[in-house]
């Protein structure tokens, strides 16, 4: 069992940073990927970035490449995702997630565990 408490949402104004946290609890953290998705009022939740159990994998939504960076801590069990030149698109309730048996990193069914939440809220 894996259970999974995100933190560090907060409004910002646009162009702003934020860096969420994700902390895990269970001794198998260190071997599952890891995923954040988002979902923005009246939408569907959307795969944000994930990143291998090494780290030495990650993958990224074409709408925040270049802007979020994805990271992990085994020994911390954490992941953090760092967001620069945040956008008011950027608004949303963001969640971590992980699983056991994730072949696509985007596909959120194939995620077990997933947090409650933190909300970002991006102001123009």
């Amino acid at each position: 069992q894996v259970q999974l408490v995100e933190s560090g949402g907060r409004l910002v104004q646009a162009g702003g940073s934020l860096r969420l946290s994700c902390a895990a609890s269970g001794r198998t953290f260190s071997t599952y990927p890891m995923g954040w998705f988002r979902q923005a009022p009246g939408k569907e939740r959307e795969f944000v970035a994930s990143i291998s159990w090494s780290g030495g994998n990650t993958d990224y939504a074409n709408s925040v490449k270049g802007r979020f960076t994805i990271s992990r801590d085994n020994a911390k069990n954490t992941v953090s995702l760092q967001m620069d030149s945040l956008k008011p698109e950027d608004t949303a309730v963001y969640y971590c997630a992980t699983g056991a048996r994730i072949t696509n990193a985007g596909w959120q069914h194939e995620y077990d565990y997933w947090g409650q939440g933190t909300q970002v809220t991006v102001s123009s």
